[in-house]
């Protein structure tokens, strides 16, 4: 049984330099809607975020956009926002990554800043500490991740990461390649852990 029913994806809320990043977006925002996956994600409609958003929508997919209330103007416009399926208005970034992380079966990193990759370690530190089993994916574009990737391994090497065969995301090149994976990924596992609400609330 396929335990994949949302992915939720962290991106920046910037184009990027290269139009490769958006395209990796829209084929991602694609691909996961007509998969009949719903596409979880911070609510911003401009730059990649608002790309794999849009894809989705046009597709005919379902999309969940949470977003804390401060950044309602910063990262999106209400007008976009009212076209979302489900949207969620947080008070906090804590709240936004914490029902990111419920609403979500998987997670999936494409190119972004530096709150991408918050938010994607976070999922990753969890992963460590054994509170979840959920896949996640870095969308490797033009070797976006690379110096992630290394650092990673650097840690393992100097003896920082104890628990490596708990973090093992995958590190896709292709976005269109993305969701199969997931798909396999999902099928290989039993039902996704939800994780210690009384730790999650902590951190």
């Amino acid at each position: 049984m396929n335990t994949i029913r949302s992915v939720c994806v962290y991106c920046g809320s910037s184009p990027g330099r290269s139009n490769v990043y958006m395209k990796a977006g829209h084929t991602l925002g694609r691909s996961i809607a007509e998969a009949g996956l719903r596409l979880v994600y911070g609510g911003g409609t401009k730059g990649i975020m608002g790309a794999v958003a849009e894809s989705a929508m046009r597709a005919g997919g379902k999309v969940t956009g949470i977003i804390p209330r401060f950044l309602v103007n910063r990262e999106a416009t209400e007008p976009a926002l009212g076209r979302l399926d489900e949207l969620v208005v947080t008070e906090n970034m804590h709240q936004r990554k914490h029902m990111m992380f419920e609403k979500s079966d998987a997670f999936v990193a494409l190119p972004g800043g530096i709150g991408t990759v918050e938010e994607i370690v976070e999922i990753m530190t969890w992963a460590q500490l054994g509170h979840h089993r959920k896949p996640i994916v870095f969308v490797n574009v033009e070797g976006f991740w690379d110096p992630m990737m290394n650092l990673l391994d650097h840690m393992r090497a100097e003896g920082f990461v104890h628990t490596a065969h708990l973090v093992k995301p995958l590190v896709i090149n292709r976005a269109e390649a993305v969701v199969a994976a997931l798909l396999t990924e999902g099928a290989s596992v039993d039902a996704p852990t939800e994780g210690v609400q009384s730790l999650i609330d902590k951190m």
